[in-house]
C-alpha cells in the first residue's frame, strides 16, 4: 500500500486542474502542464485537491499509485513555484555564459561547448562559474542539468568539473612518493 498515494494533492488558489480524455491538465500562473493518465490509476478532481487511487487491486496498479501522485504534485508545484537547479563549475579556465537561448561552456576542450536551451526552461549565469536552470517542468529542468553536468563530471582528486550545488564529491588522496 502506498502511504504517499493516500494523501490528495492540494490545489492552491489560482490553479485549476481539469481532466480531458486521457490528459490531466494543470493551469497556474507559470503556465500549463499536462500528464498522460495511466489506465491502472483513477484520477479525480475535487474542489480542494486531486486524488489518485488505484483502479484495481493488481500489483502493477499499486506500483504506479505513489509515483503518479508524485507526478501530479510536481505539476501543481511547477505551475505555482517552478523548479530550479544550480550547477557550480570548478576548474582553472572553466566558465559558462548564457547567450539568449544558448549556453556557452568553456571546459578545457579545444572547442567551446554550445548547448541549446529547450522551450520552457530558462538558464542564467550570475557569474562565470555558476549556472542556474529554472522552469515549470521538473523533468526538463533536471534533464538539462544532467546534460550540462555530463560534459565534465567532477573528478575525485582535485574536484574539477561541473557539480550540483550541495553535492558532496568524495575526495581521494593522490599518490605519495
Amino acid at each position: 500500500m502506498s502511504r504517499i498515494g493516500k494523501k490528495p494533492v492540494s490545489v492552491p488558489a489560482g490553479v485549476t486542474a481539469t481532466i480531458e480524455g486521457k490528459q490531466l491538465s494543470v493551469k497556474g500562473p507559470k503556465g500549463i502542464l499536462t500528464l498522460a493518465m495511466r489506465d491502472e490509476i483513477t484520477y479525480s478532481v475535487e474542489g480542494d485537491g486531486i486524488s489518485v487511487q488505484p483502479a484495481n487491486a493488481t500489483k502493477q496498479a499499486r506500483a504506479f499509485w505513489g509515483m503518479q501522485r508524485t507526478l501530479v504534485q510536481n505539476l501543481v508545484t511547477g505551475v505555482t513555484e517552478g523548479f530550479t537547479k544550480k550547477l557550480l563549475i570548478t576548474g582553472v579556465g572553466y566558465r559558462a555564459a548564457a547567450q539568449g537561448r544558448n549556453l556557452k561552456l568553456q571546459l578545457g576542450y579545444s572547442h567551446d561547448v554550445n548547448i541549446d536551451v529547450p522551450e520552457g526552461v530558462e538558464v542564467k549565469t550570475p557569474d562565470a562559474t555558476t549556472v542556474e536552470i529554472s522552469g515549470s517542468d521538473k523533468q526538463k529542468v533536471g534533464q538539462l542539468a544532467a546534460e550540462i553536468r555530463q560534459w565534465r563530471k567532477p573528478e575525485p582528486y582535485k574536484g574539477k568539473g561541473i557539480k550540483y550545488a550541495g553535492e558532496f564529491i568524495f575526495r581521494k588522496e593522490g599518490k605519495k612518493k
